[in-house]
């Protein structure tokens, strides 16, 4: 599988299987068995998504080694804060069932719209992060949701510097500004909800580029995603689209419709703003 190197020198799976919405116990357990039965080696979740004692079940079920996996999940804010990100951070290996995590993300930000302590809010958890980080509980850290605004205020007093920043990237949704900002300072990007909730595959517009380059609208969005270094998180619960998504590796789009993508109006945003929420 295809690689993307985070800037610690690790070497991170350049697509992933989300998990958001998919129920706990045996309906994710056999999702991520299958996923992970069809070659995807980077699994994505979170304590919010209530999943990861199946996500960890799927894991062991798939048989496949654990150190050929690359298992990434997230302190939500209400658990934010130096101890009660580690108290979160133990709680997720617990259900999991593993001893470490590939990955650990802040999975939103604490924005000025809400506390006007924002920077310090944040500066707390990542503290967190990086203490787990230094004890070799997890191999890379990161953030999920945060904007430029949120990042640079994390960079002016952070000692060790994300890693990733997992945004909502879709066509329709390419949050440039925020991609351009993070690939400068040398943090990797994922892309969740790439397929914009369904909306990208149901647009007219995506489906001619498709047929152009004789793909699905899935694959149009991956490949699109993989060719801007961005890391897409696609969810499907049927093998035959698992797999068609991992093929989207061996699509290469030309120029001009990559263009023609990222110049795409508004679809398919799911309201999601990290000043907001």
């Amino acid at each position: 599988m295809l690689t993307i190197k985070l800037h610690n020198g690790i070497d991170m799976p350049a697509i992933g299987f989300g998990t958001w919405a998919v129920a706990d116990g045996a309906d994710v357990a056999e999702t991520v068995k299958m996923a992970i039965g069809c070659g995807f080696r980077h699994i994505d979740t979170a304590s919010f998504y209530k999943n990861e004692t199946g996500v960890g079940q799927g894991i062991k079920d798939s048989g496949v080694d654990r150190s050929q996996l690359w298992i990434t999940s997230k302190v939500w804010p209400t658990e934010s804060g130096y101890n009660g990100t580690l108290q979160a951070f133990d709680a997720s290996l617990k259900r999991l069932g593993l001893d470490y995590l590939d990955l650990y993300l802040i999975h939103w930000p604490a924005s000025p719209s809400h506390y006007a302590d924002w920077r310090e809010r944040n500066a707390d958890t990542w503290r967190a992060l990086e203490k787990l980080y230094a004890d070799g509980r997890v191999r890379a850290i990161g953030v999920s949701n945060f904007l430029k605004h949120h990042l640079q205020a994390l960079l002016d007093v952070c000692s060790v510097k994300p890693m990733v920043d997992q945004l909502e990237i879709h066509p329709g949704y390419a949050q440039a500004a925020d991609v351009e900002f993070c690939q400068k300072n040398g943090i990797a990007v994922e892309a969740w909800s790439p397929f914009g909730r369904g909306s990208s595959l149901k647009n007219a517009d995506l489906k001619r580029i498709a047929d152009r380059n004789h793909c699905s609208v899935a694959q149009l969005c991956l490949a699109w995603c993989r060719q801007k270094q961005i890391v897409p998180l696609p969810k499907s619960i049927t093998p035959e689209r698992v797999k068609e998504n991992l093929e989207s590796f061996s699509i290469t789009l030309p120029a001009e419709d990559i263009t023609a993508i990222d110049r795409m109006p508004n679809i398919g945003w799911s309201g999601e703003h990290p000043d907001r929420l």
